[in-house]
């Protein structure tokens, strides 16, 4: 999703909660992974990866000069014929640590061994944040979570594309106090997009 979509999504969102709480869940998400100079691992369930997620995280950081959001996939059955970016199991949210962060997205219930292996990353220090459908037990071992409803103007595929979004405008501005041009675009795509004003 581009900047001119993101602005029109915002622009329909408008006067929603949605806005607001996916700018903060993205800014607890970028402090986190910015204290510590990226660890950003992201994980789905067996039945969902987020790639799709990952590829704008992945956009975002680019974009926006904060490479500590490229976030490392973590796969619930990769395959030895893998690239090793994409080779990355569920074995290492058991040696995540300190100062990493923990992204799990759950468009269903997560399965009994993903909720320990959270609860392992947890209490060895990470960070665990949780994108997900309301799921009582994940939301209370995270230390953040955003639930999206299944409604047909927000659901859990609008809020990922919201966050990735917020997480890359979220920066410090450039010293030359214009911001980066992905900020530009993003006031532009905000300019094009609003109505004009009224004339009486």
């Amino acid at each position: 999703m581009d900047a001119i979509r993101v602005a029109l999504l915002r622009e329909v969102l408008a006067g929603t909660e949605w806005l607001g709480a996916t700018r903060r869940f993205a800014g607890t998400l970028r402090r986190s992974v910015e204290a510590y100079g990226g660890g950003l691992l992201l994980v789905g369930t067996a039945e969902y990866e987020p790639w799709h997620l990952a590829a704008h995280l992945v956009d975002e950081a680019a974009w926006s000069g904060t490479p500590e959001l490229t976030p490392t996939l973590v796969r619930h059955a990769p395959r030895p014929s893998d690239p090793a970016h994409l080779a990355v199991g569920l074995g290492r949210l058991s040696k995540a640590r300190r100062g990493e962060t923990l992204l799990v997205v759950a468009p269903s219930a997560p399965g009994a061994g993903l909720l320990e292996r959270v609860d392992d990353a947890r209490r060895a220090g990470a960070t665990v944040l949780a994108l997900d459908t309301g799921h009582r037990e994940l939301d209370a071992m995270a230390h953040e979570a955003l639930v999206a409803p299944n409604e047909r103007e927000v659901d859990l595929d609008t809020v990922q594309h919201l966050v990735s979004a917020a997480a890359g405008e979220n920066v410090v501005p450039r010293r030359r106090g214009r911001g980066g041009w992905r900020d530009r675009l993003s006031r532009l795509a905000d300019h094009l997009t609003s109505p004009p004003p009224a004339r009486w």
